[in-house]
């Protein structure tokens, strides 16, 4: 029964002195696609150097995120651009993970923090200009 009991207690502790592991939100706006004369109707993956047809996706290796190609009612064309968002504000009691992996697919590319317990990031305000909302036509 003791040996029940001091085990419980270790794990309890344990469990309380535990770092607090976060990963920041993704994030998703969308922007004018960036189209070649010679390819309408086609969006450009300046990060790939290639052309991708509306409604397929490719990664922004060597930045963590990943772009998919819009092609709206009006014939425009948009990247709705996803990727980690802003880092978090600098925290003397949070580091980056060595569990991060920024070779990794989007979204398990972006960063993990570790802070100690209690501990929360603090993000910065995001401007109306980083909007998540597709813009007017």
């Amino acid at each position: 029964m003791k040996l029940v009991l001091c085990l419980a207690l270790v794990c309890a502790l344990a469990l309380a002195a535990e770092e607090t592991t976060e990963r920041p939100k993704t994030f998703r706006r969308f922007i004018p696609a960036d189209v070649l004369r010679d390819f309408p109707g086609l969006c450009f993956a300046s990060t790939r150097c290639a052309t991708i047809e509306p409604g397929k996706s490719w990664e922004l290796t060597p930045f963590c995120g990943r772009s998919t190609c819009i092609l709206e009612e009006s014939g425009k064309l948009l990247e709705m651009v996803e990727d980690c968002g802003p880092l978090p504000k600098p925290n003397p009691k949070c580091k980056l993970s060595e569990a991060t992996n920024k070779t990794a697919p989007f979204p398990d590319c972006c960063p993990i923090f570790e802070c100690e317990a209690g501990v929360k990031l603090e993000y910065p305000e995001l401007t109306p200009a980083s909007s998540t909302e597709k813009p007017k036509a």
